[in-house]
């Protein structure tokens, strides 16, 4: 009786942690109200960088171009793609897409910053939108964070997506990716998202040096979302005015979790061992659960239902938030999910032991997050 309620005191704290955290995440990373265009809205280049993306880059382009911004140019950095990724990139050319063919990667740079480092050098605009070929936008997306800036008086915002294909398998059983963003939220490490993201290009090539002194960084928005600090920079959670949705398959999702779970815990063993420690913890009641199958059912069952119950309302809020439907089947799920997320974390650990943690077929190295906030001038 004794370990058992030591066991349920550390999962009451554990769950009121992440409900509390979470509920205070998505109030203040909220946009409140809708903004207007400003008188002299100022130049927006979009950059989007593509890797064999030939299954999704046709739309993200045609989605891209519908917008109502005028001040808009539109750059594509094909990374040497295998397949017709650049031919797609192309036959937008009419529509004003700019393609930029991939050069030989730095050493020492990973791809994708490397990636951004060139598309920041080609964009002209005074705001750089930055976006994944997954990601989706609706018309008023970029007038709407265009807006939304210049209002705030920001230097660099970021939006999590939601989703709306949810009735499939890749969305039910997705990683936390975002989930996790939000609960560990904090000054050295603030929520960020790769799916879509803008910033001030004078203060991303002038003030920050560009992508150069992040060239090994695995979470590099986040990374330069801490370095401008909490005056110069927001995350916001995706809402119907803003549009912003994404769509990635499965096994994508597990490439992208193994690559980003450790790093995201700071890349320190210390880190490791506190995330094990905790999913370990949230997936434990489900473990007693299924031994009342086999043992009988007793107060450690009833215990474990509960807290299973608990997470299950916890994920529910948060789905509620960035799904458009389905959300409770999606909750329903969550056992499963945290188990998931258990086996992909250790994945996570073991791969940047062994050195073998890859994207689009090269070598990642994680990297510390380093933070020297910045003074930027109003």
């Amino acid at each position: 009786m004794l370990i058992l309620g030591i066991y349920s005191l550390v999962m009451l704290a554990l769950m009121v942690v992440l409900f509390v955290r979470l509920v205070h995440a998505l109030r203040a990373y909220r946009i409140k109200k809708s903004y207007t265009a400003a008188l002299e809205a100022p130049s927006v280049s979009v950059c989007i960088p593509a890797r064999n993306e030939a299954h999704a880059m046709s739309e993200c382009l045609e989605r891209v171009i519908a917008s109502d911004y005028k001040k808009l140019e539109i750059i594509v950095y094909d990374d040497s793609s295998g397949d017709d990724t650049s031919v797609l990139i192309r036959s937008f050319a009419h529509a004003g897409v700019r393609f930029v063919p991939g050069v030989a990667l730095e050493e020492g740079w990973l791809g994708r910053n490397h990636a951004l480092e060139v598309l920041a050098d080609e964009a002209s605009g005074t705001y750089v939108v930055f976006m994944d070929v997954d990601t989706k936008i609706e018309p008023t997306t970029i007038s709407q964070l265009v807006s939304y800036m210049v209002t705030e008086k920001v230097a660099m915002a970021s939006v999590i997506p939601g989703r709306d294909d949810t009735n499939r398998a890749s969305a039910l059983f997705s990683h936390l990716r975002y989930f996790w963003g939000l609960i560990l939220a904090r000054m050295s490490t603030p929520a960020a998202s790769s799916s879509l993201w803008v910033i001030s290009r004078d203060v991303l090539v002038n003030t920050l040096g560009g992508f150069t002194p992040h060239r090994n960084e695995v979470l590099v928005e986040e990374h330069i979302a801490a370095i401008l600090g909490p005056s110069q920079y927001r995350c916001l959670v995706n809402t119907p005015a803003l549009g912003v949705m994404y769509e990635k398959r499965w096994d994508s999702q597990v490439e992208t979790s193994r690559r980003l779970l450790f790093p995201t815990m700071g890349g320190m063993w210390y880190g490791a061992a506190a995330g094990i420690i905790s999913l370990l913890f949230l997936a434990s009641p489900l473990v007693l659960v299924l031994m009342g199958f086999i043992t009988g059912w007793s107060l450690a069952q009833a215990v474990g239902l509960f807290y299973i119950a608990t997470g299950i309302v916890t994920y529910a809020v948060y789905l509620r938030r960035v799904w458009t439907h389905l959300w409770w089947l999606g909750a329903l799920l969550w056992p499963y999910i945290i188990l998931q997320e258990l086996c992909l974390f250790i994945a996570s650990i073991l791969g940047y032991m062994r050195g073998t943690i890859m994207w689009k077929g090269r070598s990642v190295t994680a990297s510390p997050i380093r933070v020297d906030h910045l003074e930027i001038d109003e």
